[in-house]
């Protein structure tokens, strides 16, 4: 069974989007986006620096817009034929977006908007407090959290494999580097600009939640996984709820990649901008083909493994 993904915060580098333009129909289907949601994709995904996207306002369309253009180039969406079809899909924070669009619980441009306003009000609320994300590599991960919560931090991202992300100030983050918890190899700062999913981000919950009463999702046509506790949703709505309220909760992937476990997943293919979710799943899922897409390069061993292992 194939199990489709897609990356969060801090998958972006500067000129990711480029190769991506060359395909047929790319370029055109970036700007019909860009026009809805009022931002230049094809600018920042091309020529914009790494401060720039490092942006959460424009980090998080961007990264939604990279998934949704592999997918469609991989012929993985829900209206292709069934031997392109994902037993399972999901998404990590901002991913998780991508993954409902993927499902058809909103369509591309519904997507976008939503995360539009969600980036948008994210980084409002990151303006208030000066505050940011740390990746701690090894370690007990009980150990690691008790020593999180004595700093004052939030464990806002439980990956698996050996790897959890605090979130807090910066202040907070500076007494991480100096204290590393027990066990813990490397302490390493991610290229996001905020405390994501965590009470740091309460304000924006209170946006999207506005946002979304405009909405009208339709159930998952496939298997949705939640980054709420890792459990497969079939409500559109509470898809939609949970999106919103995992703005300010922890990311379990963790418990996510367990449930592709228990679900029999055989083969697992991250869309643009890949490697993250692809490099987690090495680990704590072994037996499991991956393949990430970076670029165009990587869509004929995605195909394969689509042909090899996806749901018919």
């Amino acid at each position: 069974m194939l199990v489709l993904v897609a990356p969060g915060q801090g998958a972006q580098t500067p000129g990711f989007l480029t190769p991506w333009l060359e395909l047929p129909g790319a370029a055109d289907r970036i700007a019909a986006w860009s026009d809805a949601i009022g931002l230049d994709l094809a600018h920042y995904g091309t020529k914009a620096d790494a401060d720039e996207i490092r942006d959460t306002a424009v980090a998080q369309p961007l990264l939604v817009a990279a998934g949704l253009l592999s997918a469609a180039a991989l012929g993985t969406e829900t209206s292709a034929t069934a031997a392109g079809t994902p037993g399972v899909v999901a998404g990590h924070s901002v991913g998780e977006f991508t993954a409902a669009a993927f499902a058809g619980v909103l369509d591309d441009t519904a997507a976008l908007r939503l995360v539009r306003t969600r980036g948008l009000a994210m980084a409002e609320a990151a303006a208030i407090t000066p505050t940011g994300m740390s990746a701690l590599l090894g370690g007990d991960p009980e150990t690691t959290v008790a020593h999180l919560e004595k700093l004052g931090l939030t464990p806002a991202n439980v990956n698996g494999a050996g790897q959890i992300v605090a979130a807090g100030t910066l202040e907070q983050l500076a007494a991480l580097e100096a204290d590393k918890p027990e066990g813990v190899r490397r302490v390493v700062a991610l290229k996001v600009a905020g405390a994501f999913h965590t009470h740091h981000m309460a304000p924006a919950v209170a946006t999207l939640e506005q946002a979304a009463k405009e909405l009208s999702p339709a159930a998952p046509a496939t298997r949705y996984v939640s980054n709420k506790d890792g459990q497969v949703v079939t409500d559109g709505a509470e898809v939609v709820a949970r999106l919103v309220g995992q703005v300010a909760n922890p990311v379990r992937w963790d418990l996510c990649m367990e449930t592709f476990q228990a679900l029999g997943a055989t083969a697992l293919i991250e869309v643009c901008p890949g490697g993250t979710l692809t490099g987690l799943a090495k680990r704590a899922l072994p037996g499991v083909a991956t393949v990430a897409l970076k670029t165009p390069d990587d869509l004929d061993a995605a195909r394969t493994l689509i042909a090899e292992h996806a749901a018919v």
